[in-house]
């Protein structure tokens, strides 16, 4: 169940925020600030690279590592291959984690490592085997970790990752919008200097100025019926979310909104882009989690049972390539089935910004649904 009343109470919702994860929301754009100075200063926007990597591989625990890795890919597109090298291990902890290079992987390829933890043996055992193979290293990590050391050792690049004075690494913190950010962005300068991507400094300046103003629309002190973040977390409140997306750049959004709902809410979700998503999810519609299902009598008293999970539609759009779009559709299939539909589109801007609104709204609405949901705070 959901505690709407908490979602216009800011004082509670601080009270019940034991993470800090509004706080971390919050300041997405200055963590990109502050890792943009991070790159800066590390080398990166100075680089003078000699030709493209033939491939990109990275590295890295939990959601962070695991979205940074799926957004990368998706904004290089088919200019370089790049691949997240999934972990293996006994148990989800630092120690327990181990990576291995693929057996292809040379002199020509680089490798990125991306922890928000950075005392991951597993990680400092894979840096050596690259350097052995002739990899170039660059790791983002928290400074003077047991991983920079590593790095450093095997003359590989460290990037201090971006974190406040008063946060230290727990569950909530690494898998919450700071820690994306605060790894993301200078593989953004990385990048940009590759040629992989476009990511001048001023870009960057413009996505920080985003999330400020995403923010502030988004924040605590905003009242729901004016909160796009307040909004969603309402109406996803007892629903089976099927996260439906359109546009280059909203698919990683949409599958790190599914990871995080479920990491950080405790919430399942289905996350699918269009016009794909229409026959895999079609049937869910018609099927046990519809929004008229209830084999049973109607009139039965239900005071004493829980809540049955419905399905509700999210549809987060970019523009879609060549202007077609397969919205309608969706609505129709969705109305059809007497589904209710959210939708969440940004603002005019580039492709980066336009990314950043979409994380930070969704973002902002798994937390609220985490601290608002009985049990969850």
């Amino acid at each position: 169940m959901l505690d709407e009343s908490l979602l216009d109470d800011p004082e509670s919702l601080a009270r019940a925020d034991r993470r800090g994860l509004l706080r971390g929301a919050a300041e997405a754009g200055a963590r990109v600030r502050t890792a943009a100075r991070h790159a800066t200063e590390a080398g990166l926007a100075e680089m003078k690279p000699e030709g493209r990597p033939r491939a990109v591989l990275i590295a890295g625990p939990g959601t962070a590592a695991n979205g940074v890795a799926d957004l990368l890919a998706t904004l290089v597109g088919a200019a370089c291959p790049v691949t997240r090298l999934h972990s293996t291990g006994v148990a989800p902890a630092a120690g327990a984690l181990r990576w291995a290079l693929p057996g292809w992987a040379g002199s020509v390829d680089l490798l990125l490592l991306v922890t928000p933890d950075g005392a991951e043996p597993g990680l400092a055992v894979l840096a050596e085997q690259a350097y052995r193979r002739g990899c170039t290293v660059v790791a983002v990590a928290p400074q003077r970790s047991p991983l920079s050391e590593s790095v450093n050792g095997v003359h590989g690049l460290v990037v201090p990752m971006a974190t406040a004075p008063y946060e230290e690494y727990d569950e909530g913190t690494a898998t919450g919008p700071a820690a994306l950010w605060a790894l993301l962005t200078p593989l953004l300068v990385l990048f940009d200097r590759l040629g992989l991507i476009t990511a001048p400094p001023d870009t960057l300046r413009l996505v920080a100025d985003r999330l400020d103003r995403t923010a502030e629309r988004c924040g605590p002190a905003i009242a729901t019926y004016s909160n796009p973040a307040k909004t969603l977390a309402s109406e996803l409140a007892d629903s089976l979310p099927l996260i439906w997306t359109e546009g280059a750049y909203a698919g990683p959004v949409g599958r790190r909104f599914s990871a995080v709902l479920a990491e950080l809410a405790g919430r399942p979700a289905l996350s699918a882009e269009l016009p794909e998503a229409l026959p895999a999810h079609g049937v869910l519609l018609s099927g046990a989690f519809a929004a008229g299902a209830d084999p049973d009598d109607f009139f039965r008293d239900r005071v004493n049972e829980a809540q049955a999970l419905h399905a509700r539609v999210v549809l987060l759009r970019d523009r879609p390539t060549g202007g077609m779009t397969a919205a309608p559709a969706a609505r129709e299939l969705a109305l059809s089935h007497d589904t209710a539909i959210s939708e969440i589109e940004p603002e005019d801007g580039s492709d980066l910004e336009n990314l950043g609104e979409m994380l930070a709204i969704t973002d902002f609405a798994a937390v609220y649904l985490a601290l608002a949901s009985a049990g969850r705070s």
